[in-house]
């Protein structure tokens, strides 16, 4: 599994004109799936994301985590995390998982992130043409593969 966590201080999520999710402070969190990711691996993301210490404390150093916060997360399937582009100029997505193997993931993790939360996660639509608009705070953007989990 692949994620791009913004810290944003202001997110959203509109299909076909209507807004599905909408957050103030949080974390915007894009995930792409690839065939070989597991329930392990959106496990240990799941906590990791939760637990990264990337908002301000009282002393205005990033030491605190969502919950801290009191945040809110947004999480967006984006097969094209896993753009291929070695070759030629058209992206190649042959390495995103298809829906069958992705989508019960995806809806996994959501549901991981939920739990290790605490609450509720806005989230878009599987496979949807989205609209999704942010401000990032800071920015801050963090990059996660869990085929390097250091």
């Amino acid at each position: 599994m692949r994620v791009v966590i913004q810290r944003v201080s202001q997110a959203s999520v509109t299909i076909d004109h209507s807004q599905v999710a909408s957050i103030g402070t949080g974390l915007l969190v894009l995930v792409g799936i690839e065939d070989n990711d597991t329930m392990g691996d959106a496990d240990w993301l799941a906590q990791k994301i939760v637990s990264l210490r990337i908002f301000a404390d009282a002393d205005d150093k990033m030491n605190s985590d969502i919950r801290q916060a009191d945040g809110d997360i947004i999480i967006v399937s984006q097969f094209t995390l896993h753009a291929m582009t070695k070759k030629g100029n058209r992206p190649s997505f042959i390495r995103a998982a298809r829906p069958e193997t992705a989508i019960p993931l995806y809806e996994y993790f959501i549901h991981t992130v939920e739990k290790s939360l605490g609450k509720p996660v806005g989230t878009g639509r599987f496979g949807a043409m989205m609209d999704v608009q942010l401000n990032n705070s800071g920015p801050v953007t963090i990059w996660i593969d869990t085929a390097n989990k250091e």
